[in-house]
């Protein structure tokens, strides 16, 4: 009886002292709060540029506040607000050092399929099937319509481009107790879904209880993302991992590109796609590199493609970007610059000077950066002079496809590429982004996240950030592939290449 009463003791004591932890005092938010705001403004380089001023968002949050605050609703609002900027690597990141109450999920899985949400479920055989077939989409969530539910359930993407925000959006609406406390509603112990017709005019209603963590189905993502999710940087260096990248069939070459690896921590992989190189220049008629899914990493692989992929007589200005730190910039910066292969005009040789200059005539970036703030322009070249002095000029033509999800150094990729003779982007826009980024800890909450340093022009004067790079060839995936039974967006690209040729 004695060692009942100690135990429950314990237990009351550990649960007092994990929902203080959980608290934070007025002061600790508002000492929090002026850090990141004196952080933001000294080295944030999306910061106003959309036109959201985020001290307004912060001084309303802080007149507010109680006496104390959940660590979770201070994690929240940080995460809410930073979005508002723009700055994909901040968003997609996250704020960490928090978590939502999460117990409860929806059954099944929801898949977005163009601008639908198709539910799904796995059948006897683990294999994803329709949850109704003659009712496939999902049109309300307990009477709200779903674009309506999407739109505010997913507020770290809120700058996101369109389409990558519905796929996430999409992904999350499993985590139904989440949701509904960002929609700020009561969960109840049964939900309605309304499943509607491919007419969108013939509905049924579907009641369901949430269950709990251990019963909750994996969220979608696509059969070739799954394949790939598990494997680390340094699996790259591995022949077993390596061979199943590359093929060619039907006079089609294929490369398969899910992460953009380090030369130095993966030299095998860059070998590969030497010899495969190689290998192709005589016995392909095209060449398809997939960047679908792609989360990043360096720019390595852009400047070894681009051996074979830029003219020998040719050099193209493929970036341009800008600085943010205190000026002029020290050392340290200069050289994460350079390892992302960026260079001042000064920087480059005549004939690169020549052509930074006459890019610079023609170009018309969105936002006029502030030269007390920012630095002059670091400009990305693909030179063919440089880059092709021990390869060949593959002269055939090639395509990029890339997706949604294809972010960071896999956007800047497909940016790079968009527009050069012989390429073309297919697929759907990317989440692109580039902001050179740095890690935050605020001192207090322990709240910690990204912020980019760095504003990454494309060619034609946007930005990666919450732009991304739209296709040339517009090719979105279809219910087969959603069901993993095929991978439309690669059989329709390589239906188009045979039927040009």
């Amino acid at each position: 009886m004695k060692l009942k009463i100690l135990f429950t003791i314990i237990l009351t004591l550990n649960f007092a002292i994990s929902q203080a932890q959980d608290l934070l005092s007025k002061k600790q938010i508002t000492e929090d709060i002026e850090f990141l705001k004196k952080t933001l403004n000294e080295k944030s380089s999306y910061v106003y540029l959309n036109g959201y001023d985020f001290n307004t968002d912060f001084e309303n949050y802080l007149k507010t506040l109680s006496d104390s605050t959940r660590l979770e609703n201070f994690g929240m609002f940080i995460t809410n607000t930073l979005a508002k900027i723009g700055d994909r690597h901040s968003s997609l990141s996250g704020i960490r050092g928090y978590d939502l109450k999460e117990l409860l999920f929806l059954p099944f899985i929801y898949a977005p399929v163009n601008d639908r949400v198709v539910v799904l479920n796995k059948n006897q055989n683990k294999k994803l099937e329709i949850l109704n077939p003659k009712f496939p989409y999902l049109k309300k969530i307990d009477g709200i319509d779903i674009k309506d539910f999407l739109q505010k359930t997913r507020p770290e993407d809120i700058k996101a481009p369109q389409e990558t925000y519905f796929t996430y959006a999409v992904r999350d609406i499993r985590d139904i107790e989440k949701n509904y406390t960002l929609l700020n509603k009561t969960l109840s112990k049964e939900i309605e879904l309304t499943l509607s017709d491919s007419t969108f005019n013939n509905d049924i209603i579907l009641t369901v209880t949430p269950i709990n963590k251990s019963q909750r189905q994996r969220p979608w993502d696509e059969s070739f993302e799954v394949d790939y999710l598990r494997v680390k940087d340094e699996d790259y260096n591995k022949p077993v991992i390596i061979e199943k990248l590359f093929s060619i069939k039907e006079n089609i070459a294929y490369i398969k590109i899910p992460e953009m690896v380090d030369k130095d921590e993966a030299p095998l992989h860059f070998d590969k796609v030497n010899s495969f190189m190689q290998s192709i220049q005589n016995d392909s008629e095209a060449l398809i590199i997939d960047v679908r899914a792609n989360r990043g990493g360096t720019r390595d692989l852009l400047y070894e493609f681009a051996k074979y992929l830029i003219h020998p007589d040719s050099i193209y200005v493929v970036n341009a970007t800008k600085q943010r730190g205190p000026l002029p910039l020290p050392e340290d910066y200069k050289k994460s610059l350079h390892n992302r292969f960026l260079y001042t005009l000064s920087e480059l040789d005549d004939e690169e000077q020549k052509k930074a200059t006459e890019f610079l005539k023609s170009f018309k970036p969105i936002y006029a950066l502030d030269e007390n703030k920012y630095s002059e322009y670091y400009f990305g070249l693909l030179n063919g002079k440089k880059l092709g002095k021990s390869t060949f000029y593959y002269n055939k033509p090639v395509y990029i496809l890339a997706n949604e999800k294809t972010f960071s150094a896999a956007s800047v990729f497909v940016s790079a590429f968009k527009g050069l003779p012989n390429i073309k982007i297919a697929g759907v826009t990317t989440d692109g982004s580039s902001g050179n980024s740095e890690w935050v800890d605020l001192p207090n909450s322990k709240l910690f996240g990204k912020i980019s340093t760095m504003v990454s022009f494309q060619k034609n004067g946007e930005i990666l950030d919450g732009y991304g790079t739209e296709p040339d060839i517009k090719i979105e995936r279809d219910l087969n592939q959603v069901l993993w039974l095929s991978d439309m967006q690669l059989e329709k690209l390589k239906e188009l290449i045979l039927t040009q040729e």
